[in-house]
């Protein structure tokens, strides 16, 4: 069986600098193809695109990665920007719309981290609430992640791959208000901040708010390279046709064959 090909979206930032260069970048911090490859598949990087060219890549992917970012737009979802949300990512929207419809589409699996998730319940006609305290790092500090616990809810997909609480890693301000039409809620924090939804049915699509790429545990995204592994496997081979049944000789040729035999 060949590894799945993971793709994972990615920022794109107007500057960067590395090593003598300050130049417009696409960046993904390294948990994320790591995280894949750690779980045995290989991680391309989906930088933003033209949407129209979204169902062509998808159509190459076993499984897709929606990462995390910046705040989704929140006429997306059809409300005023509030003065706490960040700046938006307009061409990251655009892609990653059309990227989760062509998954959904096609079927191949999904997982939605942090920004992800929220974007997949906007894509599907949910909204988020759009800022929430306590599920960053401590008081007074950026780019520090917070840890709260998660509880699942029972007989969820999510519930199926880690059963019981857990402590999870955080940095979000955001969170799901209304869930979409058909999007079940598979987790909750402490607080009732929805943690995780999830699609219902065959379709292996999740969404955590939380960062597992800055974590430690796997299993979420073992289940997920399981299940695109289930998309490369090959088909059985179709069994060999039966040979027909030979006629049974009559009366005739076996007496011709008999005097042949005694000539």
């Amino acid at each position: 069986m060949s590894e799945p090909l993971i793709g994972v979206t990615t920022y794109l930032e107007p500057v960067a600098r590395w090593g003598v260069w300050e130049l417009p970048a696409v960046l993904l911090p390294v948990g994320y193809p790591r995280l894949v490859q750690s779980c045995g598949a290989l991680a391309a990087l989906l930088p933003p695109d033209a949407p129209a060219r979204a169902a062509a890549a998808v159509a190459r992917l076993d499984g897709l990665v929606i990462a995390g970012g910046a705040d989704v737009e929140p006429g997306l979802y059809g409300a005023e920007r509030d003065a706490r949300t960040g700046p938006g990512a307009a061409e990251r929207d655009a892609w990653e719309s059309a990227l989760l419809l062509a998954a959904l589409e096609s079927g191949i699996p999904v997982l939605g981290i942090c920004r992800g998730m929220q974007l997949l319940n906007v894509v599907l006609g949910g909204t988020l609430t759009q800022h929430i305290d306590g599920h960053t790092g401590p008081p007074g500090t950026a780019g520090v992640l917070g840890e709260h616990r998660v509880r699942p809810v029972p007989g969820t997909r999510y519930a199926s791959v880690v059963p019981q609480e857990s402590a999870v890693p955080t940095y979000h301000h955001q969170a799901v208000d209304r869930p979409a039409p058909g999007l079940v809620v598979s987790a909750y924090a402490d607080d009732g901040t929805v943690e995780a939804v999830e699609l219902p049915g065959d379709a292996w699509v999740l969404g955590v708010q939380w960062h597992p790429e800055m974590g430690t545990d796997r299993r979420i995204m073992h289940a997920l390279v399981a299940a695109s592994s289930a998309r490369t496997a090959p088909a059985p081979a179709p069994a060999p046709a039966s040979a027909p049944a030979s006629a049974p000789a009559s009366e005739d040729t076996a007496a011709d064959a008999g005097g042949a035999l005694r000539g």
